[in-house]
C-alpha cells in the first residue's frame, strides 16, 4: 500500500483526504447531533448558485461560490420554526431543491455552464494542487482553532439543540448558532470544490454515525469519526489505485463498509443486551 504514495500526486491525494477527515468528521458529529444531516447538500446547491450567478455577470466563480455559501448558511442559522410537526431540516430541503432549480435556470444561460460549474463543485481529489491543500490548512486551521477556543459554547449548542441553558429560548445561543453555520459554510466551500459534493456529504456523515453508534462520551465519539474517515481515505484510496476506480466513489464505498460494519455491531451488542435482560 506504501508504494503507491511514492507518487506525489497520490501523497497530495492522502493529505487532502485527511484534512477533509478531520475538519468534516468534527463537523459531522454536530450536524447530525442537531439533525440537520442535509445542510452540506443544501449549502452546495446554494454555492452552485453563486457559481452560475458569476458566470453570468463575468465575476470570479469561486468568489461568489463562498459569498452565496455565507449567505445562505446566515439564513439557515435564523430558521425556527415553532411547529414541532414542520422540523428545520424540511425547510432546508425547500433550500436545496430552490437552489438546485436556480442554478439550472442560470445555467441554461450560461455557454459551457454546465462544465464550469462541474469543474468547480465537483473536484477530483486526485487532481488536487499544492495551492488547493494550503488553502484547506489555512481555512481548516482557522476554523479549527476558532472551535478549539469555543468548544464548550459550540457543544452546549448542539447537544440543546437552539435552547440555552436558562429555558429562555434561543436568543443567546442563537450567535453561536450563527457562528457554526457560518464557519461549517467555510469549510463546506473550500472542501467541495478539491473533492466534489459526494464525498463531502460522506465524510460528513458516515464517520459521526458510525461513532455516535458505538460510543457515548462527546471526545470519544470526535475522535473515532476521525479514524473511521481516516480508515475510510486510506482503503478507499489503496481501492482505486490497485484496481483503477474512481477515487472519490471508492473513499464512500469504503466508508459505507464501514457503517455496515459498525451497524452490525451495534446490532449484535443490543440484542446481546436485550437477550440477557429478558433472563
Amino acid at each position: 500500500m506504501l508504494e503507491m504514495f511514492q507518487q506525489p500526486f497520490m501523497l497530495q491525494s492522502l493529505i487532502a483526504c485527511l484534512l477533509l477527515a478531520g475538519i468534516l468528521s468534527y463537523f459531522g458529529v454536530h450536524v447530525v447531533t442537531r439533525g440537520i444531516v442535509f445542510i452540506d447538500l443544501a449549502l452546495a446547491q446554494i454555492s452552485s448558485v453563486g457559481v452560475a450567478f458569476a458566470l453570468m455577470s463575468g465575476n470570479d466563480p469561486r468568489l461568489f461560490a463562498v459569498l452565496f455559501t455565507l449567505v445562505g448558511a446566515f439564513g439557515i442559522s435564523l430558521i425556527q420554526t415553532n411547529d414541532k410537526r414542520v422540523p428545520q431540516e424540511a425547510i432546508i430541503g425547500i433550500i436545496y431543491a430552490v437552489s438546485s432549480a436556480l442554478s439550472i435556470l442560470m445555467m441554461a444561460k450560461v455557454p459551457h455552464g454546465d462544465s464550469d460549474v462541474v469543474e468547480i463543485l465537483f473536484g477530483n481529489i486526485l487532481a488536487v494542487t499544492e495551492s488547493q491543500i494550503i488553502q484547506m490548512v489555512v481555512v481548516f486551521g482557522a476554523v479549527g482553532l476558532l472551535h478549539l477556543i469555543f468548544h464548550k459554547q459550540f457543544k452546549c449548542q448542539s447537544m440543546i439543540q437552539g435552547e440555552d441553558s436558562d429555558g429562555k429560548g434561543p436568543s443567546l445561543m442563537n450567535r453561536w448558532n450563527i457562528l457554526f453555520y457560518l464557519s461549517l459554510a467555510l469549510v463546506i466551500s473550500s472542501a467541495v470544490g478539491s473533492s466534489g459534493v459526494l464525498q463531502v456529504f460522506a465524510y460528513l456523515i458516515v464517520p459521526a454515525v458510525c461513532a455516535l453508534l458505538l460510543f457515548q462520551r462527546f471526545g470519544l465519539v470526535l475522535f473515532m469519526a476521525f479514524i473511521i474517515a481516516s480508515l475510510g481515505s486510506l482503503t478507499g484510496l489503496y481501492s482505486s489505485y490497485a484496481y483503477d476506480l474512481p477515487t472519490g466513489a471508492a473513499i464512500v464505498a469504503c466508508l459505507g463498509l464501514i457503517f455496515m460494519g459498525c451497524f452490525g455491531i451495534k446490532t449484535l451488542v443490543f440484542s446481546k443486551k436485550q437477550a440477557q435482560i429478558r433472563r
